[in-house]
């Protein structure tokens, strides 16, 4: 039988990050296409801080981040078709379910498109379709739909799958859409979390012809080059960068999430028919650019997140085959409120994953 009751890193107000507090909470109630995980791992990511300090909107407290979450299968429900069984280890990711078009208008789920469904659950700061709230992974257990469940492949530690199910999805996936493969220069902004993981997708895993690494100053040159980056842009340090590499990327994927980027100087990068890919969410809107520099090239602008069970479920089978490895510095669950805080501060190379005992 499962637990009538968990425990995890509970954010109770604006002021959470830093300040959370170890509780008891009450999971989902047990439904026979439910999983329940005993969490052994769960990725931090820059959601869990927008999400603590209610950036992107009121956060319904009490709320318990972490949406990479990873761990054995203890509780396997009898309706659950997929394979999964007690003792496999498995993850989740930033959703934890859709309707999968049993509403019947929603397009998303009827494409397979599962992870834009307009009546999706988020792993935390949601809430499922009987009215429970939904918890994330900074806890010793998890549980919800299989649907979304992944086993996590054999070649992967559990430290560096954890925050491949939503980080490296969230920066994977752009590339994948837009095929880009050994003749596709790409062009990734920022290298944080998210940025490290287009640049191991993009040179490690998908072998493209040019991985350009943009960031405000080189501090991280080296690291983007031992990843597989093969050039360097720092826009605080070279003041005509924007003009040196006009034209040179059809694909910039762009994980920043400051309102202050040189938007307008990204899109000068793009070649002809060239694509800018944002996902880094900001907190304010974005800056204002020239129409003329998408116009006669017949570039565009585009937003993605994550991605459906089945591209992370390739994504997976893809990083193990051709040996991606995250970047993570592991952290005992205990030092949640220190992580979240050293994360805050640019303190991470490049993943924090919190490692329960």
């Amino acid at each position: 039988m499962g637990q009538d009751k968990f425990q995890g890193w509970m954010g109770l107000d604006k002021n959470a990050i830093g300040n959370m507090k170890w509780q008891e909470f009450e999971p989902k109630p047990w439904a026979e296409d439910d999983v329940e995980i005993k969490i052994t791992h769960s990725g931090i990511c820059a959601s869990d801080l927008h999400t603590l300090r209610s950036g992107w909107g009121e956060t319904d407290y009490p709320v318990v981040v972490g949406h990479e979450i990873v761990g054995e299968a203890v509780r396997v429900g009898k309706d659950v078709p997929t394979g999964i069984k007690v003792g496999d280890r498995v993850g989740v990711g930033a959703q934890s379910g859709a309707c999968h078009n049993q509403k019947g208008d929603c397009e998303a789920c009827a494409d397979g498109m599962e992870h834009v469904c307009k009546y999706s659950t988020d792993t935390f700061n949601s809430n499922w379709p009987d009215g429970s709230k939904a918890y994330g992974g900074y806890a010793n257990f998890w549980r919800g739909k299989y649907s979304f469940v992944t086993k996590i492949p054999e070649a992967i530690p559990s430290d560096e799958a954890a925050p491949m199910l939503c980080g490296g999805i969230t920066a994977f996936h752009p590339l994948v859409q837009h095929n880009a493969g050994p003749e596709t220069r790409v062009g990734i902004v920022g290298l944080g979390g998210l940025g490290h993981f287009g640049v191991l997708g993009a040179s490690k895993a998908l072998k493209c012809k040019k991985v350009v690494v943009i960031s405000r100053s080189s501090t991280k040159k080296a690291d983007a080059m031992k990843m597989g980056a093969t050039d360097f842009i720092a826009t605080d340090e070279d003041k005509d960068w924007a003009d040196k590499h006009a034209g040179t990327l059809d694909i910039i994927v762009s994980t920043v999430s400051s309102h202050k980027m040189p938007l307008e100087g990204y899109l000068q990068l793009l070649a002809r028919k060239g694509v800018y890919v944002h996902v880094g969410a900001p907190e304010d809107k974005m800056p204002a650019f020239n129409m003329f520099s998408l116009i006669p090239k017949r570039a565009s602008i585009q937003g993605s997140q994550t991605g459906s069970p089945r591209d992370i479920k390739e994504m997976l089978d893809l990083f193990a085959k051709t040996g991606v490895h995250t970047w993570n510095q592991n952290r005992p669950m205990k030092e949640a409120n220190e992580a979240v805080k050293d994360l805050e501060n640019g303190k991470a190379r490049y993943r924090y994953v919190l490692c329960n005992e």
